[in-house]
């Protein structure tokens, strides 16, 4: 049985359209009147937005992290390092601020509150500033739960209630104020961005949130290969003054056994252990300045580097347009919105229009 035939589809037409267009735009024309004050309305608001929004500066650097070519802890790959071989780099890497693992740690909570508990002169700190250009204090002084004027001090023990307030102040610069992303995936630049409504805070802020968190990097990074190089050093310094010491008593008891009579064998063994002390110390010692060096080599390795590309220099760019940009976009807005609600609620359409 053959199939219907379905009926085929209207012809598309433009003229209900362009009616219904002309329609609108006589009664944009009818009201006249109406959009002229409104656009005066949105005017005034857009002038009167520009004089009380807070200015915002925004500080901004570029940084590329160089990974370390050691393996973690890897004396071979440090001693073959000084024969100009490179085995390190066969065994991979990773850290911290390997890939975007960096994204997270310079938005971590605690490497923040230690930048903001640094100095911002000789009496504020960056919490300080922050918080009063956010008029965060002001809300906390008419709180009752707070009820004062709070204070964050550098170098100085906080108490419970500072403390509680400077999670809700590094809480606010996460969310509103910092950001951190990777401007190419395909390349190695990370972007750290501040920004506030002081100038010298997203400086200060952004430069020191880097150091910050470079330093606990590197502090992670390279920490048992410091402490080890520290204890061989010490040790190395130990055996250095003995040797030193027993290296005195040789030549004094060499000295001695010229003037010694042949008859005695007591000067003779006395000299010979002295200089078989010497030797053992001296052979002690060369080796344990030989695991240092190569400790110390192995840490330059492990140690990566933080390049800045790009410095937050003053003047910083800001967030302040021109007054004639917020007035006419205020009365664009204005005219948008009037046009929308005539459209939707009919107004007086032209007789055999509607």
């Amino acid at each position: 049985m053959p199939s219907p035939i379905l009926p085929e589809d209207s012809a598309f037409e433009t003229k209900p359209y362009k009616e219904q267009v002309q329609a609108f735009i006589q009664l944009l024309l009818a009201k006249w009147k109406f959009l002229l004050v409104l656009g005066a309305f949105g005017f005034g608001a857009g002038l009167i937005y520009h004089f009380i929004k807070p200015v915002e500066y925004i500080a901004r650097t570029s940084f590329v992290v160089e990974e370390s070519k050691a393996g973690s802890g890897n004396l071979m790959s440090a001693l073959a390092g000084q024969f100009g071989f490179d085995i390190g780099s066969l065994s991979g890497t990773s850290g911290v601020l390997a890939g975007d693992n960096v994204l997270q740690l310079l938005k971590s909570g605690t490497l923040i509150k230690q930048t903001l508990l640094t100095p911002y002169d000789a009496k504020k700190s960056l919490a300080d500033v922050y918080a009063e250009t956010q008029d965060l204090k002001e809300k906390w002084e008419g709180k009752k739960k707070v009820g004062k004027w709070i204070d964050f001090p550098v170098g100085k023990k906080m108490d419970r209630l500072q403390d509680s307030l400077l999670k809700v102040v590094v809480q606010k610069i996460i969310e509103q104020h910092l950001s951190v992303l990777k401007p190419d995936r395909k390349l190695g630049f990370f972007e750290l961005s501040v920004i506030s409504r002081d100038e010298a805070f997203s400086q200060l802020f952004c430069t020191r949130l880097l150091k910050v968190a470079t330093d606990f990097y590197v502090n992670t990074k390279t920490r048992r290969l410091q402490s080890n190089v520290q204890r061989l050093q010490a040790k190395a310094d130990s055996l250095a003054a003995t040797l030193n010491k027993k290296t005195y008593s040789a030549a004094e008891t060499d000295r001695l056994l010229l003037n010694a009579n042949p008859v005695y064998a007591a000067p003779t063994v006395t000299a010979e252990i002295s200089s078989r002390d010497k030797y053992v110390q001296a052979t002690i010692y060369g080796e344990i300045i030989k695991n240092l060096e190569i400790s110390k080599t192995a840490m330059i390795q492990e140690t990566p580097t933080v390049q800045v590309v790009d410095y937050p220099d003053l003047p910083l760019n800001s967030t302040e347009e021109n007054w004639w940009v917020k007035a006419l976009s205020g009365m664009m807005a204005a005219l948008v919105a009037g046009g929308i609600a005539l459209f939707l609620t009919g107004g007086e359409w032209p007789k055999g229009k509607r």
